[in-house]
């Protein structure tokens, strides 16, 4: 399948990794995407809408088929591999605290639980069946890109394949999230697994996060002109530490008091109520989400109608608001932004769950060079570390590519 780049690399990689910790060949290969999340932050978990798009960076699973009721994982990112019995995974998740196995093999593992666990009709043939698994991926870690949904995806479509369980796109989203909430511990939507999992070229998903109903909606840079530049500030976050936990309290929180379901329920017209009703932290927190869910449904309209040059409004609203109401952004995105903007980006916002990672810019295709320029320059003005910055393409979802 056609990833908009060759793959060739991280599936050689995976390969190897198999080779070397097995002694076998891999029956297959499996690929999944990471995404950049165009915009909508945190609202995926408050049953809002999002609008993110699958990217050509991606992780490989090389995976093959064992009966003896073991699953063993291996990665590139880490030392040895992890064994257990696959009758021990009902034991080792959910997960009260942190996983009992590393973390990154929580990922691979709780997968593998997930699956189990949702394909009930198959619970007798699946008793004795196991796997092995060497992931690699060319995904950047902590940087807002969602490697973490690019394995969950790998990883269970190529169990889904070997073990014969059937399930569509939509089922091994949930299962993707059930591992991260459960096996791993992150608090997260399913925004991300139902971005890798339902990725096409030159379009984003915009996902009803409440029903998990999408919508290809074309994107169209290309044709505008445009690319759309990742900014890594390589500050690192991780979902499953306390600042996320404590925005989704507090849009918990906020829901409560408005006595609706979710924060999917509220608008525009019920923020002078929730002033009133929540201290002023919760309710910057509440008009955050819902300020974004309303700017998630204009941001498609406007790609639909106008095009993506009329996006730059939209993104720089989003910015300041997770700046200032949800208090996610770091002052390396801040500059990143900034810069950007300055440059010349028709539209520039930090991206994913925050206190790190990456910045998108939304730029024509011959200023991106001094648009990254420019970013580079400002980090060094601030005595930031160097920034990597990339540009990202409207990616293809899971394929076996091998």
């Amino acid at each position: 399948m056609n990833h908009g780049r060759s793959t060739a690399p991280v599936l050689d990689r995976a390969v190897s990794l198999f080779t070397s910790v097995t002694g076998a060949s891999p029956e297959g290969v499996w690929s999944a995407p990471g995404r950049v999340n165009l915009i909508g932050e945190h609202t995926d978990y408050n049953e809002g809408f999002v609008l993110p798009f699958a990217i050509q960076h991606r992780t490989a699973a090389a995976a093959r088929i064992r009966r003896d009721g073991r699953i063993r994982v291996a990665s590139s990112f880490a030392d040895g591999p992890v064994e257990v019995a696959v009758e021990d995974l009902d034991r080792l998740f959910p997960s009260s605290g942190a996983p009992a196995v590393p973390e990154w093999s929580a990922y691979v593992l709780g997968v593998a639980w997930a699956l189990r666990s949702a394909s009930t009709e198959h619970a007798r043939d699946l008793e004795h069946l196991g796997a092995d698994i060497a992931i690699a991926s060319d995904v950047p870690v902590g940087a807002g890109l969602s490697s973490s949904a690019a394995i969950e995806g790998a990883v269970g479509s190529a169990l889904n394949d070997l073990w014969e369980t059937g399930l569509d796109a939509v089922s091994l989203a949930r299962i993707g999230r059930r591992a991260e909430n459960e096996a791993v511990g992150a608090p997260t939507g399913i925004m991300d697994q139902m971005s890798s999992m339902l990725g096409r070229p030159d379009a984003a998903t915009f996902l009803d996060c409440r029903t998990l109903e999408t919508r290809s909606v074309p994107l169209g840079f290309a044709d505008a002109g445009l690319e759309l530049l990742v900014i890594d500030t390589r500050v690192k976050h991780a979902h499953s530490t306390g600042g996320y936990r404590d925005r989704r309290e507090a849009c918990e929180r906020g829901a409560a008091a408005l006595g609706i379901p979710a924060l999917r329920d509220a608008t525009s017209a019920d923020l002078p109520r929730a002033a009133e009703l929540l201290d002023e932290a919760t309710f910057r927190r509440v008009r955050h989400v819902i300020t974004e869910d309303e700017r998630v449904l204009e941001a498609v309209s406007a790609l639909t109608d106008r095009g993506p040059r009329t996006l730059g409004p939209l993104l720089a609203a989003s910015h300041r608001s997770m700046r200032d109401d949800f208090e996610i952004s770091v002052a390396e995105l801040d500059a990143a932004v900034e810069a950007a903007v300055s440059a010349g980006a028709v539209g520039a916002r930090m991206t994913g769950g925050g206190f790190g990672g990456a910045a998108i810019a939304l730029v024509d295709r011959d200023r991106t060079g001094d648009v990254a320029n420019a970013v580079r320059d400002a980090f060094r003005a601030s005595g930031f570390g160097e920034p990597d910055i990339f540009p990202v393409t409207p990616s293809a979802g899971p394929s076996r590519d091998v």
